[in-house]
């Protein structure tokens, strides 16, 4: 983000030219390596990872971007993270970019130097197993003892090299590393087709401690935001290209002998759909630019933009459905693969209420 005269709040909604290169390039590097034949091709694999795709998102650097350079990032900051992610959404980049992104902010939050670097540079992946039975994203609510038990709703979990646990020691919580050979690791059934969800069973595998007490509360927090928000500006990238496919539905299906973007009911769907979209856009942004200048509102401007982006990713794949009509939801027709995208992705790390519920707390203090 621009700033006016380089203070803190003077801001300006709008990519710096560096940003909007980054974009640019990720835009036209998704085109080219991962168009929507390829998506359809990688999900229809058992894990939706794709070994060349990830091997060229490592050479562009997009897997360590907001990492620190001596962990083999980019040392970019969270504005570019969105910009990245936003993109991404747009080309419904199938695999672990999400799930290896949350491993990786909790790495670099517990100081796990190491372990980030394998991971920024695309030598190995990981994952974050910490939803339970309750399906709560309250790091507070971890009950599970000791690397013994069961996760749920572990997601790219097969796929992943390593598995880092929240778990209870001693009624502290506490991060461990775990190889996932070691586990045992079972599918979940899952509305996204490019991601894939399991239930992981633990049986004191070995482990590597990470962090615990305070600390490991901190470091999930921390990387809970960090995956938040850039799934917030993944969302919105989802919602511009099922805004684009409608519209240019709209311009081309004929009825009655003119184009069905000249009738008015339609035409009222697009721009519901422009609403959203952009409105999603500039909370997911905002919410990146709190985080690179730390304010201490970050975690409030996630959750209005989590909030505000689950509601209204479903809300225009419900619309991009509704303007071309039953043609929305054929095997063909990508609309679809986006409209299942939404639907996990307003679920993902809190649905709004869960998120308007953690404004609250804030509010109230």
């Amino acid at each position: 983000m621009r700033t006016d005269d380089g203070k803190k709040g003077d801001m300006q909604f709008g990519l710096s030219e560096s940003q909007q290169i980054l974009k640019v390039n990720a835009r036209k590097f998704f085109a080219a390596e991962c168009p929507l034949s390829e998506v359809r091709r990688i999900m229809e694999t058992s894990t939706a990872q794709d070994k060349k795709l990830w091997r060229s998102m490592a050479e562009q650097g997009f897997l360590g971007v907001v990492f620190p350079e001596e962990a083999g990032g980019m040392g970019l900051g969270y504005v570019e993270l969105a910009a990245l992610a936003e993109e991404m959404g747009r080309a419904l980049v199938p695999g672990a970019f999400l799930s290896n992104l949350f491993a990786g902010a909790v790495l670099h939050a517990a100081g796990a130097t190491k372990h980030l670097a394998t991971i920024s540079g695309g030598e190995k992946t990981g994952t974050v197993a910490l939803l339970e039975a309750d399906a709560n994203w309250n790091p507070g609510a971890v009950k599970m003892p000791t690397l013994a038990g069961e996760k749920l709703f572990v997601p790219d979990a097969e796929s992943a090299d390593f598995i880092i646990v929240a778990a209870r020691d001693a009624k502290k919580l506490a991060l461990y590393l775990v190889e996932s050979h070691t586990v045992k690791k079972t599918p979940m059934p899952a509305m996204d087709l490019t991601r894939r969800l399991y239930k992981v069973a633990f049986d004191h595998p070995a482990a590597e401690l990470l962090v615990e007490g305070d600390a490991a509360r901190k470091a999930l927090d921390h990387a809970l935001n960090v995956v938040t928000m850039a799934l917030c500006a993944e969302m919105t990238g989802g919602m511009q290209r099922m805004l684009d496919i409608a519209v240019e539905y709209a311009k081309t299906r004929k009825q009655f002998g003119k184009p069905i973007g000249q009738y008015q009911a339609v035409q009222h769907q697009c721009a519901d759909m422009l609403l959203f979209t952009e409105s999603s856009r500039s909370a997911a942004y905002y919410a990146a630019y709190t985080m690179t200048e730390g304010d201490a509102q970050a975690s409030t401007a996630i959750s209005v933009a989590k909030a505000y982006a689950s509601d209204a990713c479903r809300e225009t794949g419900n619309r991009a459905v509704q303007v071309q009509g039953g043609m929305g939801f054929t095997w063909e027709n990508d609309t679809h693969l986006f409209y299942r995208r939404a639907k996990a992705s307003e679920m993902a790390f809190g649905d709004a209420t869960y998120h308007r519920e953690r404004i609250a707390r804030a509010v109230i203090g």
